[in-house]
């Protein structure tokens, strides 16, 4: 290259003028102009669509508008048939169309065309369904479902049916069969209602009817079962049902937290009854009397609930009227995303957590247990204790009060459990004083205190998993998780179980096992001995009544009315001794207890073999022998009684 000269002879490069400064970087300027052409093209299409959608969607709001504006107003007959008339008055008018099927394997119904129930399967959900929709917008309001083949339940329905507001628009359906138990008050409620019908449903009906409560029916469709051995013919009824103005519908409640709470509510669920009358509307907020020398004030309250919003809003009317109720401190959990029963709980003010069901049944029950028991010490870190409560129990206005008595005895006594607010015997005629205390070695829940520790050091660790079909308490029950451990409980209990429909419960079940069961009316009741249900102390009381204790005649059977003396005075104390060869020789006692209308399910309330009660207003000690270590009490002349289930008479 040291060598190289240029060309004089050489002629200069000229580039073409449509090529200059064609290269930039290795892309040519043809190809930026291509490519830029092409981006510009692209946006132009996408706003011709852009533009299009809108106009379509335009068109559609537009027409969706005229066709509403048009709707024809249909007048129904009594049989459910449509009429239409067009009127200047009507044609402006809003309404909803109603869609109801009744048959034996499948209730329906749908609003506007959209399903707002759908019950299908042979033998479940049986009964008289109803749906409450609103008359100013036709929203769902509430939905239940009153197995009236059963007893009670179509007092049930008629209660539901007097807490619904006048106006409200009222759907009836039959699944399966509704009429068996719907006695003559039902019947002719549902007739001042409107309905032709209601007083000659038979056996195995299928019925369809809609009215508006305070209104008039807007129709109705009945069929008759040919025999006892079939079922009627499938019922369809189609309606149309003209809603009124919003503002006739609605209550003027004060603007403040408490009055929109309410107005929320009553603006979307429906069967509560005087919570959402315009005047004089029951209380939503509660000033409870303060509870002297308080314990429990800073104790954390779970309630468990489901899906049974009528019983949550019961227990939680009572519980925060009771002296000593603390709102900041009680939080509902419930098992599913359920509107009604978290509704219920904001009406009231409380805090409410819903969580994802685990398991099924039984395990579903037990899994909800446990997330409510854990949420409950996470959001109070420095809480030592719980209180744990059903929705289906009513509370005693002593409930707090007997729980601050008591609670200083899990603290000072290792060998106890829970303190339970629930006696399993505590029948009107087996309970009589409110300050006497007992200790069992059986769990009865149904509103019960625990320690932390206990909880967090043994349950929670243990507790079964979703796939085990357990009930909670009857594992909690169980000797291996007990350890010995007993329970406190009152001789009256300060719950009531009033819930009549659940996974274990029917109202056969709760008319039986519950229905009688006693509930401490009155409160501020100062406990006695308190101190000496501690272990030791608790034996030396036991031996101090045993030794007071006269035997009764044990010549004569269980069953038979003068088993137990009557003529005793109320001080007496009287003792008898049943045949038990072990602790788990419970024959002798399910016998006594079907004969003395106590729980005879399984054995329950028993404190080494031996059971504590009052019965015709005096106290009585049963005592199994020889399994119990106070059967060496037995006078020797006695001969202790060994029943047989024959001789048992129904309850």
């Amino acid at each position: 290259m040291d060598n190289w000269v240029p060309n004089p002879q050489a002629k200069p490069f000229l580039p073409h003028s449509r090529y200059r400064y064609n290269h930039l970087g290795g892309v040519t300027v043809r190809d930026l102009t291509g490519r830029r052409c092409i981006g510009k093209f692209f946006k132009a299409g996408l706003l011709v669509i852009l533009l299009i959608t809108v106009a379509i969607n335009l068109l559609y709001i537009f027409d969706t508008s005229k066709k509403l504006s048009n709707k024809e107003q249909p007048i129904n007959d009594n049989t459910g048939t449509e009429e239409t008339h067009k009127t200047g008055s009507h044609s402006q008018s809003r309404s909803v169309f109603i869609d109801v099927r009744s048959s034996k394997e499948s209730v329906f119904i749908a609003v506007d065309g959209t399903t707002v129930l759908q019950d299908e399967g042979f033998d479940v959900h049986r009964g008289i369904h109803v749906v409450i929709l609103n008359q100013a917008t036709g929203s769902i309001m509430a939905k239940r479902v009153f197995d009236t083949y059963s007893q009670q339940e179509d007092d049930a329905m008629v209660l539901f049916l007097n807490m619904v507001s006048e106006g409200r628009i009222v759907v009836f359906a039959i699944k399966d069969e509704g009429s068996f138990q719907l006695k003559t008050p039902a019947r002719e409620f549902l007739k001042t209602l409107g309905s032709d019908e209601a007083t000659s449903l038979g056996y195995r009906d299928m019925w369809a009817f809609v009215a508006v409560k305070g209104g008039a029916k807007i129709g109705e469709k009945h069929s008759k079962a040919a025999n006892l051995n079939s079922w009627g013919e499938r019922v369809e009824l189609k309606v149309e049902v003209p809603l009124v103005e919003a503002g006739g519908s609605e209550c003027s409640w004060p603007d403040n937290e408490e009055g929109r709470r309410r107005k929320g509510f009553c603006s979307k669920v429906e069967g509560y009854g005087s919570v959402c009358n315009c005047e004089g509307p029951a209380p939503i907020s509660f000033q409870p009397n303060k509870l002297q020398d308080n314990k429990i004030s800073d104790i954390p309250i779970a309630v468990i609930a489901s899906d049974r919003p009528h019983y949550l809003y019961r227990m939680l009317q009572t519980l925060l009227s009771v002296p000593g109720a603390n709102p900041k401190m009680v939080t509902v959990f419930i098992d599913g995303y359920f509107e009604e029963p978290y509704a219920i709980t904001k009406l009231f003010g409380l805090r409410g957590i819903q969580h994802t069901p685990l398991g099924l049944k039984n395990a579903r029950i037990s899994q909800h247990y446990k997330a409510s028991l854990t949420a409950t010490f996470n959001l109070n870190p420095t809480a030592q204790y719980a209180i744990v409560v059903e929705e289906d129990l009513t509370v005693s206005p002593d409930f707090f009060n007997y729980f601050s008595q008591t609670k200083h005895l899990l603290d000072e006594d290792s060998s106890l459990y829970c303190i339970s607010a629930w006696n399993d015997q505590g029948y009107d005629h087996s309970c009589k004083d409110p300050r006497m205390l007992y200790r069992i070695e059986t769990m009865p829940g149904l509103g019960w205190m625990l320690k932390r520790s206990l909880y967090k050091d043994e349950l929670e660790p243990q507790w079964p998993t979703p796939e085990k079909q357990w009930d909670w308490d009857m594992w909690m029950r169980n000797q291996a998780i007990r350890k010995d451990r007993e329970c406190i409980i009152p001789d009256i209990s300060r719950t009531y179980h009033f819930g009549s429909k659940g996974l274990n419960m029917n109202p056969y079940f709760q008319e039986i096992y519950f229905k009688k069961h006693s509930l401490l009316s009155e409160g501020g009741i100062e406990l006695k001995d308190i101190d000496r249900l501690k272990k030791d102390e608790y034996e030396k009381l036991i031996s101090e009544l045993i030794a007071q204790a006269d035997p009764i005649d044990h010549s004569k059977l269980p069953c038979s009315e003068d088993f137990i003396p009557s003529h005793l005075p109320k001080s007496a104390i009287s003792s008898v001794y049943i045949s038990m060869e072990s602790p788990t020789d419970f024959d002798t006692w399910k016998v006594l207890a079907k004969c003395l209308h106590l729980w005879d399910l399984d054995v329950r309330g028993f404190h080494k073999s031996m059971w504590r009660l009052f019965f015709n207003n005096h106290q009585l000690i049963i005592i199994g022998t020889p399994a119990s270590p106070y059967s060496v009490t037995k006078p020797a002349n006695i001969e202790p009684i060994k029943a047989k289930q024959e001789e048992v008479t129904h309850r």
